[in-house]
């Protein structure tokens, strides 16, 4: 028996307690409006020294930029047109945070989705989910972690993965298949760099609202979605954020290898 669920009100946004406060964050895939940019934002209210953030969309990452610059500062803030696929673009993300003292939170947020049915899957999609998915989480934390243990600093790295790794759906192979896979790097990066004083944690979210989500998505499809969550409504691109940004700070201090659903729904 189907259940309808009441759409309970956002709750106020919460304010900056400076959780990241003289710490330095790179986020990737954080231009436009989604859980990426709202990183951004929260890390920024929480004190973070400087931001460094990528996409692989010059005009609305510079966008972005002149935006937080204005409201934030110029000295905290600094894009970097990114691909994860690329080591060598990775390379250049990191390098920009040099100019702010080096990173110590990488957040992996890029990610590619897609709905294709199994049997009509191509190689081509298939592969290309994964490659940004899973091989750029990877390769991101990878480059991180490098730099963490040259540097003897004890960073962390927060990646987004999905309820979507822990359940079955529709058209969803590969990018299931994907966020499976970045839980499980998760678990194991955090265990080959725990020596080093180094936490790797990752979110997974369900249904988060933003603009371009509801542009590529009928109605009728995220109505059905939101009913699925026991607040009967979407989660904020924030109210993600600010698990993203718990896991950065010092607040989870001894936490490392976990997967938190930031949703209702689990396993």
């Amino acid at each position: 028996m189907s259940v309808h669920r009441p759409e309970q009100p956002l709750p106020p946004y919460v304010p900056g307690h400076g959780l990241l406060a003289d710490r330095t964050v790179v986020v990737t895939a954080a231009a436009g409006a989604g859980i990426g940019a709202a990183v951004v934002r929260r890390a920024l209210e929480e004190g973070a020294r400087a931001v460094v953030f990528s996409d692989t969309h010059a005009r609305r990452l510079a966008e972005a930029e002149e935006q937080l610059a204005a409201e934030f500062g110029a000295d905290r803030v600094a894009q970097v047109v990114c691909d994860v696929t690329k080591e060598a673009d990775i390379a250049a993300l990191l390098d920009a945070a040099e100019a702010f003292g080096g990173v110590d939170v990488m957040v992996n947020n890029a990610g590619l989705g897609g709905t294709a049915d199994l049997l009509e899957m191509s190689d081509e999609e298939w592969s290309r989910v994964i490659d940004i998915t899973l091989t750029g989480t990877f390769r991101a934390t990878r480059a991180a972690g490098r730099r963490f243990v040259d540097a003897a600093r004890p960073g962390v790295i927060v990646n987004n993965a999905s309820v979507i790794g822990w359940r079955a759906q529709e058209g969803q192979a590969h990018y299931a298949a994907a966020k499976a896979g970045v839980m499980a790097l998760t678990r194991c990066a955090a265990l080959d760099l725990a020596p080093h004083g180094v936490r790797v944690n990752a979110v997974a979210p369900s249904l988060a609202m933003h603009p371009f989500l509801e542009k590529v998505t009928s109605a009728e499809l995220l109505a059905e979605l939101k009913q699925r969550e026991a607040f009967g409504r979407a989660a904020a691109p924030w109210e993600v954020a600010n698990v993203m940004v718990f896991l950065a700070s010092g607040y989870s201090s001894y936490l490392t290898g976990e997967v938190i659903s930031v949703s209702s729904q689990h396993a």
